[in-house]
C-alpha cells in the first residue's frame, strides 16, 4: 500500500467532489506495484507520457486522478478531474482520434495543468 498525499489544487478539486462519491472514489483508489506495472489505459489506471514525463491515470465512475509515485512508496494527486470537464477540454484543444490518454499525452495544455498541480504545496 502506498501513502497519498495531495497537493493544495487537488484537494480543492476532491474536495468539490460529494462526499459520498469521495468516499467511493477513495475506497477504489487502491494503488500498488502491481497496477502500476500492468497501467495500460484499457483499465482504471493508464500512463500518460510526453517526453521522458511520465504521469498515471485512475479512471473511476465519471473522475480521473492523476498522480505521481515518489520514492517508490509516495502517491502524489496532481489532479481530480471529472470526465465531462476532460471531454470539454478534449474538444476546445480540437484533438483528433486516439485514446483519452494518448490524446493527452500530446497536449502541451494538459501537461501545464499538471505542472501547475506538481508546483503547488502539499496538503
Amino acid at each position: 500500500m502506498h501513502q497519498i498525499v495531495f497537493n493544495e489544487i487537488s484537494a480543492a478539486e476532491i474536495s468539490a467532489v460529494p462526499t459520498l462519491e469521495q468516499l467511493e472514489l477513495f475506497s477504489a483508489f487502491q494503488v500498488d506495484e502491481d497496477s502500476l506495472k500492468d497501467a495500460d489505459g484499457e483499465g482504471r489506471f493508464g500512463v500518460v507520457e510526453r517526453d521522458g514525463r511520465k504521469i498515471f491515470r485512475f479512471r473511476f465512475k465519471d473522475y480521473r486522478i492523476y498522480f505521481t509515485v515518489e520514492e517508490e512508496r509516495t502517491v502524489v494527486v496532481q489532479r481530480v478531474l471529472n470526465a465531462d470537464s476532460l471531454k470539454d477540454f478534449l474538444f476546445r484543444s480540437g484533438m483528433g482520434a486516439g485514446s483519452e490518454d494518448q490524446k493527452l499525452g500530446a497536449s502541451r495544455s494538459f501537461w501545464k495543468l499538471i505542472d501547475d498541480g506538481e508546483h503547488a504545496n502539499r496538503k
